[in-house]
């Protein structure tokens, strides 16, 4: 199969490379076009527009920040769908509103193409690693075909069901995520309010029951001038996964107490000023919050989204 592949952020940037190791061709296209540089000198090939790259593939993937994006990319002016020949399969690894999701596939489906959801779960630390995870949503059979394809990117890979589920499961796997990560920023602020070193309790939470994965590599962040400089997901963007957490609760009369309280930590760090930060950043809130300072060398750090 040949590969199209829309956006080459952060996660594009890991993810291509790893598509051209398994040997496909892999056709690539982004907003600002300088961000292909480095994958180009891998061997990837340049398309102009996302129709173009997608003329020249199988198999298109896109990964962009919201459902507005995807619906551009998409379906807009020199959009995938005008590229994708029918038969062909649209895949779309962002985070994204279910609801939006069922829409662009029903619209894909009326040109004879299959659109699955497969939002990816991890970092782009964990993809270089080779660990990370996709959930898959849509046309089975279309999931099979492309499954040895999805399988290059993450060795853990699961169908989900019908259109959609993958992102609900998705938002549901991130509340889980959110809510982690600012417990643990909540532990750590009150030991170190207790007398405990910072580097001591974060040593002492990783060696502990409660150590997951996602606290193996954010966990450090916390230490003073280790919070990297380019964020691998700022407040900002893990905000906006939360938001669509909590509409779909809403929708659905699920009670989602844990993430709406994550959610608001999120707000916290916005009125700090330190949402430019990886969202592990909330436990500089709680720091706050227990009277001591805020690290100043984390003001000013940007986000490469």
């Amino acid at each position: 199969m040949n590969i199209g592949f829309i956006g080459l952020g952060a996660m594009g940037q890991v993810i291509v490379p790893r598509l051209l190791g398994a040997g496909y061709q892999v056709t690539g296209w982004n907003r600002t076009a300088e961000r292909a540089a480095p994958l180009i000198e891998q061997g990837m090939l340049w398309a102009n527009t996302p129709a173009a790259a997608a003329a020249a593939s199988d198999v298109v993937f896109s990964i962009v920040t919201d459902g507005g994006a995807v619906r551009s990319v998409a379906l807009g002016e020199n959009g995938i769908i005008f590229g994708l020949e029918k038969g062909g399969i649209y895949i779309d690894m962002g985070t994204i509103a279910p609801d939006v999701t069922r829409s662009l596939a029903a619209t894909f489906a009326e040109h004879g193409i299959a659109m699955l959801d497969a939002p990816l779960s991890g970092s782009p630390v964990t993809v270089e690693q080779g660990n990370a995870s996709l959930m898959i949503g849509g046309d089975k059979a279309a999931f099979e075909r492309v499954e040895p394809v999805l399988r290059a990117i993450g060795p853990k890979v699961t169908y989900i069901g019908a259109s959609g589920q993958a992102h609900v499961m998705k938002l549901a796997v991130n509340s889980l995520l959110m809510v982690e990560v600012i417990a643990f920023g909540e532990a750590v602020a009150l030991a170190e309010k207790s007398g405990v070193d910072r580097d001591v309790a974060l040593d002492a939470v990783l060696k502990s029951v409660t150590a997951a994965p996602v606290l193996g590599y954010r966990g450090p962040f916390i230490l003073e001038d280790k919070m990297p400089d380019v964020p691998l997901a700022d407040v900002t963007l893990q905000q906006k996964d939360m938001i669509l957490v909590l509409e779909m609760a809403r929708k659905s009369g699920s009670p989602v107490p844990l993430a709406a309280a994550a959610n608001e930590m999120m707000n916290a760090c916005r009125g700090l000023g330190i949402d430019r930060n990886d969202f592990v950043v909330a436990h500089q809130v709680y720091r706050r919050l227990g009277g001591q300072p805020v690290d100043e060398k984390l003001q000013g750090i940007r986000s490469s989204t």
